[in-house]
């Protein structure tokens, strides 16, 4: 375990400031660490599924702190390039590929609906992190970029609760996760479940977290603050893949129930360091993760279809863009 963790801290050292130097940002140089250091090129590590597992609470932990900054007076400012913009942006795009999907590449309209929700949304960890770096985020396009990325966020909850039935319709028995508790129960049974765990986790967060978190500040051990912080936000995260949802969706909610509390600020100092470590470890598995024997056999395929993802994309953004002057 030692040894794999100087591999992959070695990698980051080396090939995140090179990036940085070259304008590329961090996250493109965790990736190229990962290429470097993965199965198709030197080999140092094997198989990144466990550690990706891991490494995806950096995610987890990039959302709760996302949540922390949601203030209801921002979200009130941010309002309309929210509901319109981001709204727009993913109705739009879902339409376009599940158009592209059912009547070009002739799939079923259960499997296009879902690649068109799927492929409406973004990474929000490469493009905060890259809005962050590039001090995007406080001006008017960052801005803009960060309301659609929220709406994306929010629009996960009615899409997860759809997937299942969609799923159902095609007879396979919902989820395949062993580790979900209620994939025996009937379609709807799930999704009123989930809207239940979502509302508990909200009336949580804003009736029971102040009371625990004074408590524990009374201690002044500033190392149990950290500790109830990380507890937090990992008993939500089984909770949520428990029942079949997205982790990242439950710490998302859990942060913005926070973002009034008077520990905000603590919560966002003691979470910081994790997230970037993590986070960074995640893109590294990423880049270790890909299969270039598959890309190279597939390359043209490839290449056409993510060229096509960004013309289409770019393209209902830009006619957004001009709808909303800017």
């Amino acid at each position: 375990m030692l040894e794999m963790a100087v591999i992959y801290l070695a990698a980051a050292i080396i090939a995140v400031p090179i990036a940085k130097r070259l304008g590329l940002g961090s996250v493109l140089g965790y990736l190229l660490a990962g290429i470097l250091i993965g199965p198709f090129v030197l080999r140092l590590v094997g198989d990144q599924t466990d550690v990706m597992h891991f490494a995806e609470f950096g995610v987890v932990m990039m959302l709760f702190v996302v949540g922390l900054e949601l203030q209801p007076s921002r979200l009130w400012k941010l309002r309309h390039s929210i509901v319109g913009l981001g709204g727009l942006q993913v109705l739009v795009t879902a339409l376009v590929f599940f158009a592209a999907c059912y009547y070009i590449l002739d799939l079923r309209w259960e499997s296009s609906l879902a690649i068109g929700l799927m492929l409406a949304l973004s990474s929000t960890a490469i493009v905060l992190q890259t809005l962050t770096e590039k001090g995007w985020i406080k001006q008017e396009a960052g801005q803009n970029s960060f309301s659609v990325l929220l709406f994306q966020d929010i629009a996960v909850i009615p899409i997860l609760a759809l997937i299942p039935l969609l799923a159902f319709s095609e007879g396979n028995g919902g989820s395949a996760s062993h580790s979900n508790l209620i994939e025996h129960l009937p379609a709807y049974m799930q999704v009123l479940i989930s809207f239940g765990v979502i509302a508990g986790i909200i009336l949580g967060g804003k009736y029971i977290s102040t009371p625990l978190f004074r408590y524990i500040a009374e201690t002044h051990l500033r190392e149990l603050f950290t500790l109830v912080a990380l507890f937090l936000i990992i008993v939500i995260a089984v909770i949520m893949q428990k029942i079949g949802l997205s982790p990242a969706l439950g710490t998302f909610l859990a942060g913005v129930v926070l973002a009034e509390s008077e520990f905000r600020h603590e919560l966002e100092v003691d979470i910081e360091p994790f997230k970037g470590l993590l986070l960074g470890l995640f893109f590294i598995t990423v880049g270790a993760s890909i299969d270039f024997p598959l890309l190279f056999e597939q390359f043209t395929n490839v290449v056409m279809l993510v060229v096509g993802l960004i013309l289409i994309k770019a393209a209902v953004l830009y006619v957004l863009a001009l709808l909303f002057n800017m």
